[in-house]
Formats: C-alpha cells, sequence, structure tokens
C-alpha cells in the first residue's frame, strides 16, 4: 500500500467514525423525548440532517446501524388492571364495534391505567380521539372516582375543534363510565355512550394502545416520586405524543397534524 493510499484509507476511517458520532447524537436526541421510538420514525425525523451533514443512508441502513450500536427498542410487557365491570349500572351498547371514523372527533375512546408514585398509587384518566389518536383530556390522581373520568372529559371538551357535532364516547364497562354521575354529564352535552361488551381489550384497542405509549415509550411506566411531579410528567408525555409522536395509521404523520388535516385513511390496529 502506498504511503497515499494509507492516508486516504486513515481519513475515510475518521470520516465514517465521525459520521456514526452524528448518526447517534441525533438518535439519542429523540430518544430523549421518544424513549421507544422504532426506526422508520427516527429516519423520518432525521433523514434531513442526515443529507445536511453529507450522510448517505437509507432506512435500512439505518436499521443496520442502530441494531449494531444497540439502540433497537426491546419488547416490553404490561399488566395492572384498573377495571371494575362488576357493578348494577346500566351498560351501554357497543357503538364503535362496526364503525370507521371518517373525521375527528367523531368519536372518542377512554380509559384509565394505573401510575405507580412512591409510597402510593395513582390513576391516569385519558381520552383519545379515535380517528386522529390525539390525545384530548386526561386527569391524574390517587382516585378513581366518577370524577377522575369527568374531569378528563370536561378537558377533551374544551380541546375540541369542531363544535355542534355529536360525539360518541367508547370506554370499558367500569363503574366509573357507567355510574350515574358520568352518564349524566354526557347526556348533557350531547354525547352517546358506548361500552365495550366482552373482557377482550381488543374492543378498546386504541385506548389500551394509547396507555401503553405514554407508559412505556414516555417512562410513565417507572416509579414516580409524588403526584406532582407525574402531573408534570403526564402534561409533557403527552404534549410530546400529539406535536412529535408519528404513527403508522396515521400514514406517519403525529396526531396533532392528523387532527387538523383530516386527511388520512382511518385504519384499525392491534395492541401490538
Amino acid at each position: 500500500m502506498s504511503k497515499q493510499a494509507f492516508y486516504q484509507k486513515i481519513a475515510a476511517y475518521r470520516q465514517k467514525d465521525d459520521q456514526a458520532e452524528i448518526i447517534k447524537n441525533l438518535i439519542q436526541n429523540i430518544r430523549k423525548r421518544q424513549s421507544r421510538a422504532g426506526t422508520r420514525k427516527i429516519y423520518l425525523d432525521i433523514v434531513d440532517e442526515l443529507r445536511a451533514h453529507g450522510i448517505k443512508m437509507g432506512r435500512d441502513a439505518l436499521f443496520d446501524f442502530m441494531r449494531k450500536h444497540r439502540l433497537l427498542v426491546r419488547k416490553t410487557k404490561r399488566y395492572h388492571i384498573t377495571t371494575d365491570s362488576k357493578h348494577g349500572f346500566y351498560k351501554s351498547p357497543n357503538r364503535i364495534k362496526d364503525l370507521t371514523p371518517t373525521r375527528s372527533e367523531q368519536a372518542l375512546v377512554a380509559d384509565i391505567t394505573y401510575i405507580k408514585i412512591q409510597n402510593d398509587h395513582a390513576y391516569l384518566a385519558l381520552v383519545t380521539d379515535l380517528y386522529s389518536k390525539k390525545i384530548m383530556g386526561y386527569k391524574l390522581d390517587t382516585n378513581m372516582r366518577a370524577t377522575l373520568v369527568v374531569d378528563a372529559l370536561k378537558m377533551a371538551l374544551d380541546a375540541r375543534s369542531y363544535q355542534n357535532q355529536q360525539i360518541i364516547h367508547h370506554s370499558d364497562r367500569g363503574i366509573q363510565y357507567c355510574c350515574p354521575q358520568f352518564a349524566e354529564f354526557a347526556a348533557a352535552n350531547n354525547i352517546l355512550l358506548s361500552t365495550t361488551q366482552q373482557y377482550d381489550p381488543y374492543e378498546n384497542a386504541v385506548a389500551e394502545r394509547v396507555n401503553g405509549i405514554l407508559k412505556y415509550e414516555f417512562g410513565l411506566i417507572k416509579t414516580l416520586p409524588n403526584l406532582v411531579t407525574a402531573q408534570k410528567m403526564v402534561k409533557q408525555a403527552i404534549k410530546i405524543y400529539n406535536s412529535e409522536r408519528r404513527h403508522y395509521s396515521l400514514d406517519m404523520q403525529t396526531p396533532d397534524f392528523a387532527h387538523r388535516n383530516q386527511q388520512h385513511i382511518y385504519k384499525k390496529y392491534s395492541l401490538n
């Protein structure tokens, strides 16, 4: 090997190392805010910056890079039951079973998920737009009274962009969603109630999926120090989720974009 070829090879290695550091920094900047963002979503977020740095890398090459550097996301399991459906209150029919939503705020899906805080338990009620996957309302507190889900729905109604259209509110058959206090609030706001009919989480798959995203991608699965900290983390997580997290089911757009533009065709998805 000539002296010139040797130094060219050294320069190529250094350039490759420098580019690897740039790529890792771009990935880590996203992972700081979306800890479980997948390769395809990350690629869409960094592809312009890769080009700006003169780095030619496709999606498959990025996947190989992330696997080599152990940056792929590991799967986790979910647990903890928050639904008590053994009550005598009226259970509404499942009104979204055969529904294919065509617009935002046509149907809202709701659920309660468990948040662990030191020396206590907290519960997060979420209200999500079925079409756009945007989280419209939420409430985190240390109880599961009816006020938890009523307050979450109040926030969702205040956040509406499209007024004067009847909304379907879909949830599981938990006592909070079937009790008179919640039913009366829904009726007063022209909301048509819908509930699951079985114990199958696929009957409320979007709500279940959103729960999992917030907990496993935004760190809410961890034991948090106190309720105030948990509330701040939930607020930040939902803001990032709505404005930055891309969804395959939204043609790789964010919930905020999908909610405003209403251009995508609704796709049903499972819990995986």
